[in-house]
């Protein structure tokens, strides 16, 4: 190892909900030497701009506002005494777990780490992805940005919005644009469904009489130095527009919640495999990727719709980079994890079940590929079905969880896969 390198048991990229609860469950593994990097020069990751409630109730039982939640895991860790050292920008990472990093403070540093922890989290898709003709005139802000203005900055992106997608943080600013006194002229969605959850429809975009257009896109921009207006269109079921169907809406910002998309340039650069159906890391139950000793969590490895689910999740991955540090990581058999009919993106995407039968579960997560009503979510090992789960409704906006207990784990042994799908008719479960 180069006189350089810093040694250090588990470094973690990211101290946001990821980062935090992974460093904080590492440590009370037993983990003594931890190094959390964090790129902005305060921790709490997004959750410091999302003043809006919400946040904590399936892990703490209380409703709690981002900043709320945040500042519970910045408590524990400064009570674990963790090193968290914020205003890092991490440059590299290699599959030998060296970690490149740079700061005003200190410079250029570089780590050699045991294990990593990725908890980068995600960014938002931009204009660029979108292909919208028009100028590039001022007043044209991802929901993200135009949130951080409001909530941190205290700045008024615009006073007469459109915002195209219904994702969950399109919807949020749909309501917290409102109650600072603007007009929210529509919400355009350019699938036949919401993005966001349900409840962030009703309480954001029905309770303010904000109308949502679904099956509609921006077809234009209208404004040379400051945005002027947008075009409306109805699409077809190819998401083509439809001539003769355009609206005009006059305002003077356009707000963009049109998909999340995981941060995973320094994944790549670590070798990790990334799953196509979720740009994120490809990991086991434990939720290790293809890389021996580094783990992947939160937003970054795929995108969730609750905090508290992040959190739990991350958790998991502390612990086992704990185990892998100890040497006690498991070794079992992997079984790879498909997505079946209407099943998009599963993770983990394999399952490490221990050669020794161990009282674990797993939850399989997923999103549907377009909207269910009263059908059944299947999980088979090979041809036979294990579990069978009937759901009212499934919609792409909400992450479905289907949990593995550990005996359902047994009767995956010696399958050469596990199959998550979606189902009209009920088969019977073994």
């Amino acid at each position: 190892m180069s006189e350089r390198r810093i040694p250090v048991d588990l470094l973690v990229i990211g101290a946001g909900p990821a980062g935090l609860a992974a460093a904080i469950s590492a440590r009370e593994s037993g983990v003594e030497s931890i190094v959390v990097l964090e790129r902005e020069d305060f921790q709490g990751g997004i959750l410091r701009q999302c003043i809006h409630n919400g946040f904590g109730l399936h892990r703490f039982k209380v409703e709690l506002t981002g900043p709320e939640y945040a500042q519970r895991d910045i408590d524990r860790a400064r009570e674990l005494e963790l090193d968290i050292r914020t205003g890092v920008t991490v440059l590299d990472v290699t599959p030998d777990k060296v970690v490149t990093a740079i700061s005003r403070d200190r410079g250029l540093e570089e780590f050699q780490a045991k294990a990593v922890v990725l908890a980068m989290g995600c960014r938002e898709r931009p204009r660029g992805a979108l292909a919208i003709p028009g100028t590039r005139c001022a007043g044209i802000y991802s929901a993200g940005t135009a949130q951080r203005f409001v909530n941190l900055e205290g700045y008024m992106p615009g006073r007469r919005v459109v915002i195209l997608g219904s994702g969950d943080i399109g919807l949020i600013m749909a309501r917290r644009m409102t109650l600072q006194g603007a007009k929210v002229l529509a919400c355009v969605e350019l699938m036949p469904y919401s993005s966001g959850l349900n409840r962030n429809i009703v309480q954001c975009l029905q309770d303010y009489d904000i109308p949502l257009l679904l099956s509609h896109t921006v077809t234009n921009i209208r404004g040379r130095e400051r945005l002027e207006g947008v075009t409306v269109s109805r699409v077809d079921d190819s998401r083509r527009p439809i001539p003769g169907t355009e609206r005009e809406f006059d305002c003077d910002t356009l707000l963009l919640s049109v998909g999340l998309i995981p941060e995973n340039e320094l994944s790549l650069s670590a070798g990790v495999k990334l799953s196509p159906a979720t740009s994120g890391a490809e990991v086991d139950n434990t939720l290790q990727t293809s890389v021996p000793g580094i783990f992947a969590c939160g937003n970054v490895l795929h995108v969730h719709d609750l905090v508290d689910h992040v959190s739990n999740e991350s958790a998991v991955a502390g612990r086992a980079a704990a185990a892998y540090i100890k040497g006690k990581a498991w070794q079992g058999t992997i079984i790879p994890v498909r997505d079946g009919e209407g099943v998009r993106g599963s993770v983990p995407q394999r399952i490490n079940l221990p050669d020794a039968a161990v009282d674990f579960s797993v939850n399989l997560m997923f999103r549907p590929a377009q909207v269910y009503r009263n059908h059944y979510v299947v999980v088979r090992a090979d041809d036979r079905p294990l579990s069978v789960r009937k759901s009212m409704i499934l919609t792409p906006g909400e992450m479905a969880v289907v949990p593995m207990s550990a005996e359902l784990l047994e009767k995956c042994r010696g399958a050469k896969s596990v199959t998550v799908e979606i189902r009209e008719d009920k088969p019977e479960a073994v």
